[in-house]
């Protein structure tokens, strides 16, 4: 006799989440199975179309359902501050959170072809970079790097403020600490 072939399938593809253990698969599984039909097949087609639909936007990195996403095609954001993330979620913590006005960018890698697009959106106005990234040794070598490889622009750099307790993510902090430390961002 077979066990629960797709219902395993669940469970295991669950426990695949960042932060769900197989306890907690094992649980939603049973959940969506057996209890809520209904909203399990509207999840699953949540899935289905975000990532169908989902893509980087070609210009800063964050999420976007067209090529160029609506941050950068705003032209009430404030262009002559960019700021620096990690990942394109960093963007949308801060957007919930209504804390900053400028134009961002995910910086996902330190190869060239990043540094030359992080290079083409300083060229039109920035005044100010900030780094936004999870503070860290590694992170203080990475902003040290993009500093270096920006230099021949006239920069005010900074960095969010310590409110953001070291080696946690953007998105595990807290509105006043998020807030904090990017009023209080200092100099680089």
């Amino acid at each position: 006799m077979k066990k629960l072939e797709k219902f395993e399938n669940l469970v295991e593809s669950l426990s695949t989440l960042p932060s769900v253990g197989r306890k907690s698969a094992l649980r939603f599984a049973y959940h969506l199975v057996l209890h809520d039909n209904f909203n399990a097949m509207k999840i699953a087609s949540a899935i289905e179309n975000a990532v169908r639909s989902i893509r980087r936007c070609s210009k800063c990195g964050g999420l976007s359902e067209h090529e160029i996403c609506e941050i950068c095609l705003d032209e009430q954001r404030d262009n002559s501050k960019l700021c620096i993330v990690e990942n394109a979620k960093d963007i949308l913590v801060l957007e919930e959170n209504k804390l900053y006005d400028g134009v961002y960018f995910v910086l996902n890698d330190l190869e060239e072809g990043s540094i030359s697009k992080l290079k083409e959106i300083v060229n039109s106005g920035v005044e100010e970079v900030i780094f936004a990234l999870t503070p860290s040794l590694a992170n203080d070598g990475v902003i040290l790097f993009v500093e270096d490889k920006l230099k021949e622009f006239k920069l005010k750099f900074t960095k969010i403020a310590q409110g953001v307790p070291t080696g946690v993510n953007l998105e595990n902090v807290d509105f006043l600490s998020l807030s904090k430390a990017l009023s209080d961002r200092v100099k680089v």
